[in-house]
């Protein structure tokens, strides 16, 4: 079989045929999942700890490379229209303005990644699972960090190299983790439903 085959994601085994009204609704739905895990949040400066990652890499793993990253794009468009689903049930034009905004936008590339490694079958095994979640829930810290700092510098206040990492980084290293390896649980579990209920309906 070739490398660049694409398989079926967990979505693909759930609807029975795809159509563009189908992928609007599960691309709809997967921004409404990290819009609801954004409100489970840590108030804390200048970005609060929220649920959000966890939501992307499911959601880029189980809709796969290029409905996850719609699905993120829409949650930052719809967001920056006024839809109050980013932390603390804000939305608006003004979030482009927030030091946290940076990360919502690398929650795009994210999906995208998550999901081609999903599509590769890495969500199947929980070894590449850890890997493909690692991964994904690094990517918005390498958009969010430059933009977080950015922000602060216009606005006045310029952070040092370990300053920025003390306020980017570091409080969501724990975090992270935790949601990391949720993910990572959750992927490969998934699949097992997925191939139990196949052979039951085999029988």
């Amino acid at each position: 079989m070739s490398t660049l085959a694409i398989h079926p994601v967990l979505a693909d085994r759930f609807i029975r045929r795809e159509s563009a009204v189908t992928n609007l609704v599960l691309i709809a739905t997967g921004a409404a999942l990290v819009g609801l895990l954004a409100q489970v949040s840590v108030p804390l400066w200048p970005v609060p700890i929220t649920g959000q990652t966890l939501g992307v890499m499911l959601v880029g793993a189980t809709l796969g490379a290029r409905r996850g990253a719609a699905s993120m794009m829409t949650y930052l468009v719809l967001g920056v229209a006024g839809v109050p689903w980013f932390s603390a049930m804000s939305g608006g034009l003004g979030a482009v303005m927030k030091p946290s905004f940076g990360y919502i936008i690398g929650f795009i590339p994210a999906a995208f990644v998550i999901g081609y490694l999903s599509e590769k079958r890495w969500d199947r095994s929980p070894l590449l699972s850890i890997g493909a979640c690692g991964i994904a829930s690094l990517i918005p810290f390498v958009v969010g960090i430059p933009y977080l700092w950015t922000i602060l510098h216009f606005a006045g206040t310029t952070l040092g190299f370990v300053g920025t990492m003390h306020a980017g980084f570091t409080p969501f290293i724990i975090g992270g983790i935790v949601k990391w390896l949720i993910g990572a649980a959750i992927l490969p579990s998934a699949w097992t439903i997925v191939h139990k209920i196949d052979r039951s309906h085999n029988r």
